[in-house]
């Protein structure tokens, strides 16, 4: 059983407020000497990066179509280890999930799923007491247990009177009201918010500015009694120790750093319990891998942006280029994956794989049910997984696997045509997987090196 203070951060859309309101909580908890855990439903990178920011501790996603249900619990559990409060924001709109498969992904099923009460963020910009009925709606829909509602973009004393008095006709408590607020705006680009690793300096800002502004308008002492009342939790804590480490500790670079920022904290908990040394490497900045590096794994982020730095680096681009070469394992997802082609919109890169990528205005993005085409160090062929795919760019393969004339498809889903490149020692795609879904993943990567 885990007895932890919980709360979910809900909204009935996306763009009311919701990474405002998480990352707010959470820096003015930890303000006031609190352990705080941070969550985002979905396999959203990017808040969980400022929540980490916030909360001085790994931002974790909680993301049911990717790892299941069932894992949902035990991942909270191992998450909020030693904290006295946890955070959890949302995803889209409260109810919104999996394109055609009902409440499943959604943050009404994670707060079911860890029996958590929810806390309804409304951008209330252009409402008066309509928003008692958008406020009912949502109480009335479903099964969420709705203790309250935090208003946002919220215009004058007047306006903050009219909603508060729309809010009690339909029983809800209003727990605060956000003013509009230039400070804790964050930047954007092509795929949301620029990340926190990539402007380190303005987001602290930004994040002190949010604890600020919650301290300011929202009743924390109320919130703090909502998340009290969650029920103990029946899960047993999730853990990444395999039942037969591999032996002899081998050294496995990860890609870190502003141009590989995308990665859960699962996959370097599951090579080290797998038995690894986990070693991080970023790429814009060591010229070299690690000392004995036999394996790389390279998760998703923005090398379109630092294209010319990565090509700059030419002493590791090689080193790539060599562990492939001599056998060594590398896995890598999306960015990743345009790093190891032959050019990044014109820009060298390390070669491995012989395409070319380039950035397109077009978005691709959802998730995606898939089975391995080719054996790789991930997966055997036949291999079905569930991912994500979220990208702005292409890639135009010339002849495969430079490496390995016989390489072949990573791998194949419904309506799209095979993705992603693989051999027995290299596995790149755009497919974005969560190991602890898929645990087998790193003991695979690790056996034999």
């Amino acid at each position: 059983m885990v007895s932890i203070p919980r709360v979910v951060i809900g909204a009935p859309a996306s763009g009311h407020g919701k990474t405002t309101v998480a990352t707010g909580l959470l820096a003015a908890f930890a303000r006031r000497g609190l352990a705080v855990a941070p969550f985002k439903v979905g396999p959203d990178y990017i808040d969980p990066g400022y929540h980490a920011l916030a909360a001085g501790r790994p931002g974790r996603n909680l993301d049911p179509v990717l790892v299941g249900e069932e894992l949902i619990g035990p991942l909270f559990a191992h998450g909020s280890h030693g904290a006295s409060l946890a955070v959890v924001e949302g995803v889209m709109g409260l109810y919104d999930g999996r394109t055609g498969a009902g409440e499943t992904g959604s943050t009404a099923q994670v707060a079911g799923l860890l029996d958590a009460p929810v806390i309804l963020v409304v951008d209330a910009a252009a409402q008066g007491r309509s928003i008692a009925a958008l406020v009912h709606g949502f109480r009335s829909f479903g099964t969420v247990r709705m203790a309250g509602v935090i208003l946002n973009r919220v215009g004058s004393d007047r306006h903050e009177a009219i909603l508060r008095e729309a809010c009690e006709e339909v029983g809800t408590p209003v727990l605060g009201a956000l003013r509009r607020a230039d400070a804790v705006a964050a930047p954007s680009r092509h795929l949301g918010l620029v990340p926190a690793a990539e402007r380190r300096a303005e987001a602290r800002e930004s994040v002190d500015a949010l604890a600020a502004l919650i301290e300011s308008s929202v009743d924390l002492a109320e919130v703090m009694a909502i998340a009290r009342s969650a029920p103990p939790l029946d899960a047993e804590p999730w853990s990444p120790v395999a039942a037969e480490p591999v032996a002899g500790r081998p050294v496995v670079a990860l890609a870190g750093g502003a141009a590989f920022s995308f990665a859960y904290a699962e996959t370097a908990e599951l090579l080290a319990g797998a038995g690894a040394e986990v070693v991080i490497v970023d790429p814009l900045r060591d010229t070299e891998l690690p000392a004995g590096a036999r394996a790389l794994v390279v998760g998703g982020g923005f090398p379109e942006v630092y294209a010319s730095e990565l090509s700059a680096n030419e002493p590791l681009r090689r080193a790539v280029a060599e562990l492939a070469g001599s056998g060594g394992r590398i896995v890598a997802e999306c960015a990743g994956l345009l790093w190891l082609c032959r050019t990044l919109d014109g820009a060298p890169m390390c070669g491995v794989i012989d395409a070319e990528a380039a950035m397109t205005p077009t978005l691709t993005l959802g998730y995606r049910d898939a089975v391995a085409l080719t054996d790789s160090p991930l997966a055997p062929a036949g291999t079905r997984v569930t991912g994500h795919e979220f990208h702005r760019t292409t890639v135009h393969p010339r002849s495969g696997l430079l490496l390995s004339p016989a390489g072949g498809a990573a791998w194949a889903w419904r309506g799209a045509d095979p993705e992603g490149f693989a051999t027995a020692n290299v596995q790149a795609s755009y497919l974005h997987l969560h190991w602890a879904g898929n645990p087998g993943f790193a003991t695979r990567l690790l056996t034999g090196l």
